[in-house]
């Protein structure tokens, strides 16, 4: 064997994944192409062994929202501190994950892009240093938003990855890839969202010692209705300028009942649902004489003692009469990638192949949605407090992410929560979800 040769066979694939030849370079329009990349630093390798040996651990959700009952600043150094042990755990997995995935699909650019960024957060919040003050806290908290602010749009950034990689890793591994890091990434951006809620609330207290409805990042009284009525405006746009007309919205049930929630993790499931619905309505109506039919949401309330005012599950149902789902597809609707949508995002008005980055996308919402918008309108905060519908929505139909992700949202709080589809074939689909309220009283620990 030649000199050339042998260093060919002894170059990255057999120094280990850490050397992919892969490394992305953005160009003038956006797109990606790929060149030899550097190796992580011997200190980033080193921490990541340590870490390996550190693994996460689910944590109870009581324990991050502490932080945020008694704010003083004693409690907001405590959470940066918890912030700083839990985070760097979850992002080393997320790490050695996606080292283990097929070599061809580790080097798609996308994908790569995903690593190269996992592996720079880890570092820099690995050797962080600890604040010990408010004032250390706040540079700590400015750097802790930069980083989740790159992390925006790692769905639809990795769902272009594995389309482009789909000949090299079969559905069920690529779902169980998605599931497992979708997870971890939704642990992570509570944990570091409450903290920068709480950092944030510390530095503009409330007048006159007003209670607020929000306790970090869950509100304590989040209404169903609101959320229902802002993404329905939301989608109807949107159908109105993709399909030309939209079906109205008929809101029925438990219209004034409140629950701690998240509000942004509804605000997601129930804009897919609401997509999904009128989009359906549509085209099997498109023929049709007279009015569209409606699309009928129910909410419904579960009280449980000893807290009646309160209930113990939100339940909603979303009714269309959009033509149901085929015997032939049902096996496949709740699979990452499978849509009806047209594959070549006719629907979308952006020209992002419809592709949305779920509840934490920082995309500019305002009729259309465009991925790395730099407007500043998708501010972080904002996700938090209510001040804009931040659901990263491109189009109308896309990729098919949009039914899993919705579930895995739904169903992320565990104690009996989540989201089922019940197809009535050529006539309508009626789509249930079930949401465990978040309060501190009664029922099994909520563990993230």
């Amino acid at each position: 064997m030649s000199t050339s040769l042998r260093r060919r066979a002894i170059g990255p694939m057999a120094r280990g994944r850490h050397s992919r030849p892969v490394r992305l370079s953005s160009t003038a329009t956006g797109s990606y192409h790929r060149r030899t990349p550097l190796p992580p630093s011997e200190e980033t390798l080193t921490l990541l062994q340590t870490y390996e040996n550190l693994s996460p651990q689910p944590v109870p959700l009581r324990t991050v929202l502490s932080f945020g009952e008694q704010l003083s600043p004693e409690s907001v150094v405590a959470s940066a501190h918890f912030t700083l042990t839990e985070i760097p755990k979850r992002l080393a997995q997320r790490v050695r994950s996606l080292d283990c995935l097929p070599f061809i699909v580790g080097t798609n650019p996308f994908i790569a892009r995903i690593h190269e960024l996992y592996q720079q957060s880890f570092s820099a919040l690995a050797t962080y240093p600890a604040p010990t003050n408010i004032e250390e806290n706040r540079a700590f908290t400015r750097r802790l938003e930069s980083l989740v602010d790159a992390h925006s749009d790692d769905i639809p950034i990795m769902a272009k990855g594995f389309r482009e990689s789909a000949r090299y890793i079969s559905p069920a591994a690529t779902s169980a890839f998605l599931d497992e890091i979708i997870r971890s990434r939704i642990a992570v951006r509570l944990i570091a969202e409450q903290h920068i809620a709480v950092s944030h609330a510390i530095e503009t207290p409330q007048e006159g010692g007003a209670v607020t409805r929000e306790l970090g990042i869950v509100n304590k009284k989040t209404s169903p209705k609101e959320l229902i009525n802002m993404c329905a405006r939301f989608v109807t746009e949107l159908s109105d300028a993709t399909l030309g007309t939209s079906p109205r919205l008929v809101l029925e049930g438990d219209l004034d009942a409140t629950f701690p929630y998240v509000p942004v993790h509804l605000e997601y499931v129930l804009t897919e649902l609401l997509k999904n619905s009128y989009r359906a309505t549509v085209e099997h109506h498109h023929d049709d004489p007279g009015p569209l039919p409606p699309v009928v949401v129910t909410i419904a309330s579960s009280l449980l003692p000893p807290s009646p005012q309160r209930p113990a599950y939100m339940s909603i149902r979303v009714r269309d009469q959009g033509g149901g789902v085929s015997p032939a597809n049902m096996k496949k609707i709740f699979s990452y990638a499978f849509t009806t949508a047209d594959s070549k995002g006719a629907l979308s008005p952006t020209g992002d192949d419809g592709l949305d980055g779920g509840p934490y996308a920082a995309q500019h919402v305002g009729g259309i949605a465009a991925i790395g918008d730099d407007s500043g309108a998708g501010s972080l905060f904002g996700e938090i407090t209510g001040k804009g519908l931040q659901t990263g929505l491109g189009s109308i139909a896309g990729l098919g992410y949009g039914l899993p992700l919705a579930r895995l949202y739904a169903s992320y709080f565990g104690g009996g929560s989540g989201l089922e589809l019940v197809p009535l074939y050529r006539f309508g689909t009626d789509v249930f979800i079930k949401l465990r309220a978040l309060d501190m009283m009664g029922g099994d620990e909520v563990m993230i």
